[in-house]
């Protein structure tokens, strides 16, 4: 069972690892944000439900082993 102490902990790790790119490499990241205003609709919506199935598939992975 989850509790509050594992959610705060995901969402600390979410914001360390959002952070990374612009702290390290900020020009790339705003080519990259860039880059996002040329996808239509669908394909931002496949590449968000990918990253959430990749997530999901991975938390399951870690909490069953």
């Amino acid at each position: 069972m989850m509790n509050w102490s594992d959610l705060l902990a995901g969402l600390a790790l979410y914001l360390v690892i959002e952070g990374i790119m612009p702290f390290l490499n900020p020009a790339a990241l705003r080519r990259a944000m860039t880059s996002f205003t040329s996808l239509n609709d669908s394909q931002l919506r496949i590449a968000g439900f990918v990253s959430m199935m990749m997530g999901l598939a991975l938390l399951y992975m870690v909490r069953n082993h």
